[in-house]
């Protein structure tokens, strides 16, 4: 019981540990693309827009992780490899997914989203279309 414990608690840290620098990435993801420092403007100028879809970004990491997690064999290896293609491959498919969005709407998207520290609409659509590649990633996992 207590080998069962160590081990499962083992699985937990590397698991969690991954989760954490898939989402830490989705972080400069979405750093990258947007003009500007992204933690002085969530956090210092208190840019919703910005904000916004920083968090769609990191549910939609954390929605793929878990699926991956739960979907993954009872190897550790294998299952933190496919965790890691997973969630690195949804990552791809979000900002495939932005930088179409960006082609198809005036201006520069990244740009709209950060203006002013207002809540722009086009902050949404960036924002429902991070969740829905991330559900689309999460079905194509399970």
């Amino acid at each position: 019981m207590i080998d069962d414990i160590l081990a499962e608690s083992g699985a937990l840290l590397a698991y969690g540990v991954l989760g954490v620098l898939l989402m830490a990435l989705g972080y400069l993801v979405v750093e990258i693309t947007t003009p500007g420092k992204l933690g002085e403007q969530i956090w210092v100028e208190r840019n919703r827009g910005a904000a916004l879809v920083l968090a769609a970004k990191l549910l939609g990491v954390g929605a793929i992780v878990t699926t991956a997690i739960v979907s993954s064999e009872d190897d550790l290896g294998a299952g933190l490899l496919s965790t890691s293609v997973y969630g690195v491959l949804g990552m791809v498919l979000m900002v495939v997914a932005f930088y179409l969005l960006d082609l198809l709407t005036p201006g520069k998207l990244g740009a709209t989203i950060v203006q002013d520290g207002t809540l722009h609409p086009a902050s949404w659509v960036v924002a429902a279309a991070d969740l829905a590649t991330a559900a689309i990633v999460a079905a194509a996992i399970s």
